[in-house]
């Protein structure tokens, strides 16, 4: 290949080198992204790319994402959000401050989607990960989860809409920072958030008709109050009490067949200990729920296999002061004085399965680990809590004080361990596997709702979706180098549960058989153009 032809050439053209299309300018991305020091640099550094060329970054996304998706989402996206005022370079999502309530829907209409609009991810910043009340600085929340929606399921980024409701903040480090970015007052008070809440989400019905909405760290009392507010009435969901209870019912499906199987018991014996119980920790364990109707238990009897424990220790009916989201599964066959020490309660339980969404680091220590192992062949331990530092247990001990019995998956990913000559391969129950198929299903589909059956049914397509060798592997979760395939597949299936759910409002797909739909899915996932020319100047 030689330079540039002077016939080519324009003032733009004149200015990049004249050998510059000889080389992969990918490859040239990606040394620069692995120049920097840490994780924060990086983000910034794929941030300015996708403001100087989007196509290039994404395309970067989907050729390396197992390298990229912790950048842009867990567990770097926790310090960019934390230092988000401080790092903050141009605009990137829409800001919609309590300040402006009366006039939401005018500044809707000033992102430039308008009804083309597609897919929003919606935070108030009052629970990012586990690192609290982040205010204004939670907006890179929904940006990652919207570049995972493009690059896992392939929704085209010109229909996303980030956005970031500034509602005031109670951490008052934020307040008094110079820098913050946010309203400087604290949150409001239940009756005034409603009040702007209602008026939010008719105003995004009114600019965005065709918008699935998903609801976005929320604190916990808040996240369940709006999600059954709202679900009957517009189209939206919770990734962390429905997506994360998604992902972790299909990784349960797969670990309890392994963990059965090694102990030739029933499924149906599983027992589940739940250590952390807000948002994601009881909409999990609702969502497990269905692994025991699946196996056919009344839900009465699924309800009583799993126990759960907050920070005063396992959940009884009789603690007065019982917040309203953990009396589902508040025990009442329990009359002994409290049992507050983990292995106290394990002991009592004897569960065959132990999970973590405390966002308490090292919480599942050697010896809560190792009295799992020996109650259990094949112990099941999913610490969840997102990020890395905030996780229950870390993989290689996990490995080491089960003598490489357990079944795990963590929220945030870890690298495979060596132990005694054989190399395991971690789970990550991580939330892209289920939430960009959701979405692509609903958008399709032109769901009025996203109903309970959707969500399940995405856990049992995603649970199905492991190939010959992944299973053979003994893997919970499949490769997410196959992320698009997954969430076409899980598409699919979501689409089916509307229809049966009678939710749909696209008929054409009924008359089209699973092949030939998934085949329309597939096509319909969004690809960058080739960038191997001039780049934006």
């Amino acid at each position: 290949m030689s330079a540039f032809p002077l016939s080519a050439l324009s003032s733009a053209a004149a200015r990049i080198p004249p050998y510059f299309l000889n080389t992969d300018h990918r490859q040239r991305v990606l040394s620069q992204l692995r120049g920097k020091h840490n994780g924060l640099e990086k983000y910034i550094y794929l941030n300015g790319l996708k403001e100087r060329d989007p196509n290039l970054f994404y395309e970067v996304l989907l050729g390396n994402m197992l390298e990229v998706i912790p950048i842009l989402y867990t567990p770097t996206v926790g310090d960019a959000c934390s230092n988000y005022s401080h790092i903050w370079r141009r605009p990137e999502g829409l800001y919609i401050s309590i300040e402006q309530k009366g006039n939401i829907k005018q500044v809707l209409r000033s992102w430039p989607s308008g009804q083309a609009a597609r897919i929003a991810v919606v935070t108030d910043g009052s629970r990012i990960l586990g690192l609290g009340d982040l205010g204004a600085n939670g907006l890179p929340i929904a940006i990652g989860k919207l570049d995972l929606y493009i690059g896992g399921a392939g929704i085209k980024p010109s229909t996303t809409v980030p956005i970031c409701l500034d509602l005031g903040t109670n951490t008052e480090k934020y307040l008094t920072d110079p820098l913050y970015l946010g309203v400087r007052r604290k949150r409001p008070d239940t009756e005034e958030m409603d009040a702007f809440m209602n008026e939010f989400m008719e105003a995004m019905q009114e600019v965005f008709p065709h918008l699935v909405v998903q609801f976005e760290d929320f604190s916990t009392d808040n996240a369940f109050r709006y999600l059954e507010m709202f679900r009957n009435k517009y189209r939206v969901f919770n990734d962390d009490i429905q997506g994360t209870g998604s992902v972790v019912l299909s990784g349960f499906l797969n670990a309890a067949r392994l963990a059965s199987s090694a102990s030739g018991t029933p499924l149906a014996d599983q027992r589940i200990l739940f250590f952390g119980a807000g948002s994601a920790g009881i909409g999990v364990a609702k969502q497990l729920t269905s692994f025991f109707t699946l196996q056919g238990l009344s839900e009465e009897e699924a309800r009583s296999r799993i126990y759960t424990v907050d920070s005063k220790g396992l959940i009884t009916a009789d603690r007065k002061g019982l917040q309203e989201h953990k009396k589902y599964f508040a025990r009442t066959d329990y009359q002994g004085p409290p049992l507050t020490s983990l292995i106290d309660i394990i002991e009592y339980v004897k569960p065959t399965a132990l999970l973590g969404l405390s966002t308490i680091q090292n919480a599942f220590t050697e010896d809560v680990v190792r009295l799992m192992a020996r109650l259990n062949t094949r112990p099941i331990i999913f610490p969840l809590s997102n990020p890395v530092s905030l996780c229950e247990l870390e993989y290689q001990d996990a490995i080491r004080w089960t003598n490489g019995s357990v079944v795990f998956a963590s929220g945030s990913p870890y690298k495979p361990v060596e132990f005694e000559g054989n190399i395991y391969e971690p789970g990550q129950g991580n939330n892209m596997y289920i939430f960009p198929g959701i979405g692509m299903g609903a958008i399709l589909s032109k769901s009025k709702h996203i109903t309970d059956s959707m969500v399940e049914q995405a856990a049992i397509a995603l649970a199905g979706s492991l190939t010959v060798e992944e299973t053979k592997a003994e893997l919970v979760y499949p490769r997410l180098t196959r992320i698009r395939d997954i969430s076409a597949q899980i598409a699919l299936a979501v689409i089916r549960a509307a229809q049966k759910d009678n939710v749909d409002e696209n008929a054409l797909f009924r008359n089209l058989s699973d092949d030939a739909l998934l085949e329309y899915i597939k096509a319909k996932q969004w690809q960058p153009t080739n960038t191997n020319s001039i780049p934006r100047l």
